[in-house]
Parts: C-alpha cells; structure tokens; sequence
C-alpha cells in the first residue's frame, strides 16, 4: 500500500473479518529477509494474543521479530566486513547488502516466519576405531557436527524428563550425544509426546520420525513413571517436540527438544524454539492422533527401529487419561 510522504487524507485501508478468537499474528512484508525488513525492525500487530508473561504474548511475539531482523543485520554485515575495500564506486550498495541474507534465510513450513537456512551437508564416508572394533560408517555431516566415534561401545545413558508438576518442558531441553549413545525420556506428570519433527517446521510429526505416542501419568503417581527410549545413530541433529494441544499447544508454549544442536550456529535449540513459539499460532490442525488416550494396565512395548533412528521402547503401567 504506497503512501506518499506528503498525503495526509483519503489514506488508503484494508479489513478483515474476525471469525473466531484464536491468535492472528500479522507483519509488514517490506524488505523481508534483508537487514531493512521492516519487520525486523519490530512492525508486527496481532489479534487475540495472550498476555504478557503468556508464551504467546504479543511482546514475545515482536522479540522474536527483532531478534530475527539482529540476526538479518549480523548476517549481512559479517561479509562486508572483510570484503577488499576496492574501489567500486559505480557499484550499487544495496545487492551487496541483501545477497548474504538471500543466501542464508529461509521462511518455515508455513506462517512466512524467517528462519536461518539450512546448513550444507556433506556426506561423508569414514572408517571408525573404538578399542579393538573398527568399522565403516557413513553419515551427513554437518557444519559444528561432532564425528561418529561413539564414547564407548555400549554408549551412554542420557535421562531427559519429559513434564511433571506444572511444567510444560523437557529437561534437559537438548542433549548432545554420540552414535550408540540411548537417550531415555521419563514422562511425569499429565499427557505427554516426544515425537520428531523438523526445525523449520516444529510443531508437526515428521513423515518418518519417531513418536512415542501419549504417555498419560497422574499428578499422585511419585515414581515407577513410564519411559521411552531412543538410540542415537549419527550426530545429525534431531528435533522433536510434544504434540498435546488439551488445552492449548505444548509446543506452542516451547515445550521442545532437541539431539545435537550445533550451539554455535543460527540453528541452535533457541532458535529452534522460537519458531515453535513464534508460528504455532498460525499451525495447521494436526491430523495424527487425538491428543488423549488410554493405555492398558500391563501394556509393554519391547523394541523397534525406525529410519534414521533407532529406538526401543519400555513402558510402564499406565493409568486413566490426563491432559
């Protein structure tokens, strides 16, 4: 919508029609994915968002926005600061300065939220030594990836608690694990998921990834609580989250995790997080399973596989339904 600098009547405008009270997250699209975008610079508006101090608060929601247009700016001021100072004069300034941010964003799945691009991956063949076994693996490597060597041949034990008491977390919220290594997630208190997704797309079940169903334990239940693991094959980053949404989103609330994070990079767990928080207003309705359920007394699960991740499964005694 142009407006002239010197037009202060007849102003353009344009409406919309509320339909119902979930959360509408609106930008201005000017210069988007460049250091100019305006709305990295902040010029963000929302519908039904919640309060401050709520995930979903409009003043989250703006942070999010400027954090992006920080990284935007940082992104493209990085190669400028060491390319040749040749003399250029006729040289226009502005691709210069948007060429790096083209390269280096991407939008997510849906909600045109700007994310970091991905990384390039580079497959990698490499011969492998642990004591006296030695094997060949190939793997994707990543950029900040840690190698394939396992720490030891049995792996190691990571415990992540899954809810509990008032908690809508994962804790810790991300591991970094070698190949062997198990990742054993307990589930505490009300109903929850730990099912793979995708960094540009959080909140949704990735076609091939793992999900270990609801796992439903009562707020007076202090121990034997159920668990649900997974081996960890190669150290290419894993992003998984919990798809309750009884009664709101527990990934839109930043209930997330992450295997391998590279912490260095744009692509780390906070950010991975934000774009769970910033775009699950717009989400898509899911369309895998309802988010309650019931288990049987005694029902166990003794191990599967799935690709790009291995994992079995032990699950405990199991009661009614909770949220």
């Amino acid at each position: 919508m142009p407006v002239a600098a010197n037009q202060t009547d007849n102003l353009p405008t344009w409406t919309i029609t509320v339909n119902d009270t979930t959360p509408v997250w609106v930008y201005c699209r000017q210069a988007s994915n460049t250091p100019a975008s305006h709305c990295g610079q902040g010029m963000v508006f929302a519908v039904n968002c919640g309060l401050d101090g709520s995930p979903n608060s409009f003043t989250n929601f703006k942070q999010s926005a400027l954090a992006v247009g920080a990284s935007l700016s940082a992104a493209a001021a990085t190669p400028s600061s060491t390319a040749a100072a040749a003399p250029s004069s006729t040289a226009p300034a502005a691709p210069s300065s948007t060429a790096p941010a083209a390269a280096s964003y991407a939008t997510a799945a849906y909600g045109d939220y700007t994310i970091p691009a991905a990384p390039a991956v580079t497959p990698v063949t490499q011969t492998v030594t642990l004591g006296d076994q030695v094997w060949t693996t190939t793997y994707d490597s990543y950029p900040g990836s840690p190698g394939p060597t396992p720490a030891a041949a049995e792996g190691t034990v990571h415990t992540v608690v899954v809810g509990g008491p008032g908690k809508l977390v994962f804790d810790p919220p991300f591991v970094a694990a070698q190949p062997r290594d198990t990742i054993v997630f307990e589930f505490q208190q009300k109903n929850h998921t730990v099912t793979q997704s995708a960094f540009a797309d959080p909140c949704r079940k990735l076609a091939t990834g793992f999900d270990s169903g609801f796992m439903p334990v009562a707020d007076n239940v202090t121990s034997s609580f159920p668990t649900w693991t997974i081996t960890v094959n190669d150290t290419n980053p894993i992003w998984a989250y919990c798809r309750q949404t009884t009664p709101t989103s527990h990934c839109g609330a930043g209930m997330v995790f992450a295997v391998n994070p590279v912490q260095t990079s744009q692509r780390n767990f906070t950010a991975f997080q934000n774009v769970a928080e910033a775009i699950n207003g717009t989400a898509v309705a899911e369309t895998a399973a309802p988010t309650t359920s019931t288990t049987p007394n005694g029902a166990s699960i003794t191990s599967a596989r799935l690709s790009g991740a291995g994992f079995a499964l032990v699950v405990s005694a199991v009661v009614a339904t909770f949220l």
